[in-house]
């Protein structure tokens, strides 16, 4: 009897430590933030965009996966007012930049990540803008039901061209960086 007690808990204890319990966080869109910075010769604007849907996969504690849908029809210029607010919204909207009259939604898919400390993990994922599906590393912090990641996406990989120095010559002034910043803080 003592015997298959104690074989039974060496079994029990076995199919514990194989099993990783996988959990899936819904990201609350309405408490979340995506706030973009873009720079130029000459100064930058800033602004933020919506998320419409997103989660975070967690298995022990660990990232494991996870997908997020933006709605780039949202885009909006937090820096500038009036006129001007609205000649650049409409313009990051457009085919010049992020051409939402045929691509509305950005996503991106977490395909791995590893922990390198406590709540911190160094994630790949694969990032989707104007149709274009390019892999991007960046790192994510999670903790206290929050996530937050800071972004550098290269636009001229997502055929945003407009007056970059990597394809036009003599800018001068009015180049605009290839790189923009994206301050994303997820809550769940």
């Amino acid at each position: 009897m003592k015997t298959n007690i104690l074989t039974l808990i060496i079994i029990a204890t076995a199919s514990l430590n194989s099993w990783s319990q996988s959990v899936e966080m819904e990201i609350n869109t309405t408490e979340s933030s995506i706030n973009w910075l873009a720079k130029k010769v000459t100064g930058q604007h800033k602004g933020n965009i919506n998320l419409i849907s997103g989660n975070l996969e967690m298995t022990e504690n660990k990232i494991s996966g996870g997908s997020f849908k933006v709605d780039m029809t949202s885009i909006i210029v937090t820096d500038l007012s009036g006129e001007y607010k609205g000649k650049l919204e409409g313009h990051l909207k457009s085919k010049d930049f992020f051409g939402i009259e045929k691509f509305p939604i950005a996503s991106l898919a977490i395909k791995k990540a590893i922990m390198k400390t406590e709540n911190h993990h160094e994630v790949t994922a694969e990032l989707t803008i104007k149709g274009i599906t390019n892999p991007i590393t960046f790192d994510m912090h999670v903790e206290n039901n929050e996530a937050m990641a800071k972004l550098s996406i290269d636009r001229t990989k997502y055929d945003i061209r407009y007056r970059s120095n990597s394809f036009f010559d003599n800018l001068g002034d009015i180049a605009i960086n290839n790189e923009f910043d994206l301050d994303i803080k997820l809550k769940f």
